[in-house]
């Protein structure tokens, strides 16, 4: 267990808890169990908003938030058992952010602590330490691959970098990204890869697959994911197992969906809950991930510690994270992705890759997250002498 920061609350925001299915969301979950194991539950940062469907609010709530946010003036947070709770302040404060360009200020009940933010939200605690996970910088070096504005997202990061006592990354590669983004000091941003911990589940694979049966790839259906490029690549290899696309559709999915079944041995599988995903994950004989590009790349962790063997991109944070225990293609590359499916046949290959990504596993688990997180918060809150607000 790492040695604990001083006796100063934190708080981290619920906005993604209990959403299942992207990687923030895990991340979220992520941090909490680090700060559990740290032990220092956290508090979190609540509104009505927290664990219902991220859709778009009907006509009159829209207009009264926007009437809301024409006066920039702090918001308080209230204390409820082990919550800091407050009235629609995530989604205001992305309105309050697109009028007027600065952070909505809340302000908290009791001793000041730190309040770890875990994806870029435009809002802060006054008189709290105030640490933001800024996961990638994609939307503005790769505009075409995602679907957020990229002005907004860089005058976004520019806020946080002018407003947070600390930024962190989930890569080396990311924290590279995100300086030349937005041109902040190398220093204002630390890269903290997460961790977790998982297991092998017991629950059966879906109708039809086997064990060792069948190549998986995981992820919605995105440009990003390099999807077709994938299944091209597949049915190029020779390799004789079908290729199972575990993930929902995603953005222009209407466009990349028919053109991916249309290719020979590809078998769909758009919902799946965790535990289904966990047995697909053990029971593939390789996970396929070449994506164009990723600010982490937590399938490649998960894979590894199920011992199972795993194809992804070459360069930035895939790269980074596979740490040489991962066939490597260029994700830009049919042909080489192909030629890498076709070493995915060869036992011996297999053998290799599974010790060393269970070895490779290791450094990201949930005590190594603990260490990792807890060793930044200890140091930010010295920095601030013990005493956040001052």
């Amino acid at each position: 267990m790492p040695a604990q920061t001083p006796n100063v609350p934190v708080a981290i925001d619920a906005r993604m808890l209990g959403r299942p299915g992207t990687g923030v969301a895990t991340y979220a979950a992520a941090l909490e169990t680090a700060l559990i194991l740290s032990g220092r539950a956290p508090l979190r940062v609540t509104d009505p908003s927290c664990g219902r469907p991220m859709d778009r609010s009907p006509a009159p709530a829209r207009w009264l938030r926007w009437a809301d946010a024409l006066v920039d003036r702090p918001r308080r947070l209230a204390k409820h058992r082990e919550a800091l709770a407050g009235r629609d302040v995530f989604r205001l404060a992305q309105v309050h952010f697109d009028r007027h360009g600065t952070l909505l200020r809340l302000r908290a009940p009791g001793a000041p602590g730190l309040v770890h933010w875990t994806y870029p939200l435009p809002i802060r605690i006054e008189g709290w330490i105030n640490v933001y996970t800024v996961h990638d910088a994609i939307p503005i070096f790769h505009p075409s691959l995602s679907q957020i504005d990229a002005g907004r997202h860089r005058r976004l990061l520019d806020a946080l970098a002018r407003s947070a006592d600390h930024l962190l990354t989930v890569s080396e590669a990311a924290r590279r990204d995100i300086v030349a983004a937005i041109g902040c000091p190398p220093e204002a941003i630390s890269a903290c890869p997460p961790g977790l911990d998982i297991a092998a589940a017991p629950d059966p694979l879906p109708d039809g697959l086997v064990p060792g049966g069948f190549l998986l790839a995981v992820g919605s259906v995105e440009p990003r994911k390099n999807l077709l490029r994938l299944a091209e690549a597949h049915a190029r290899s020779g390799l004789a197992l079908p290729l199972v696309i575990a993930g929902p559709d995603g953005w222009q999915s209407g466009t990349i969906a028919p053109r991916l079944t249309a290719f020979p041995g590809i078998i769909r599988l758009p919902y799946v809950d965790r535990a289904t995903l966990v047995a697909l994950i053990a029971g593939a004989r390789a996970l396929l991930f070449p994506t164009i590009t990723e600010g982490f790349g937590l399938p490649i962790v998960e894979a590894m510690q199920l011992g199972t063997p795993v194809l992804t991109s070459r360069g930035g944070a895939t790269e980074e994270v596979a740490g040489g225990a991962a066939l490597l293609a260029d994700p830009l590359s049919v042909d080489e992705i192909a030629a890498d499916i076709a070493r995915l046949g060869d036992e011996a290959t297999l053998a290799r890759l599974r010790a060393a990504g269970l070895a490779r596993g290791r450094a990201f688990t949930a005590a190594a997250f603990a260490e990792r997180i807890d060793a930044v918060h200890r140091r930010l809150i010295e920095r601030h002498g013990q005493k956040p607000g001052n």
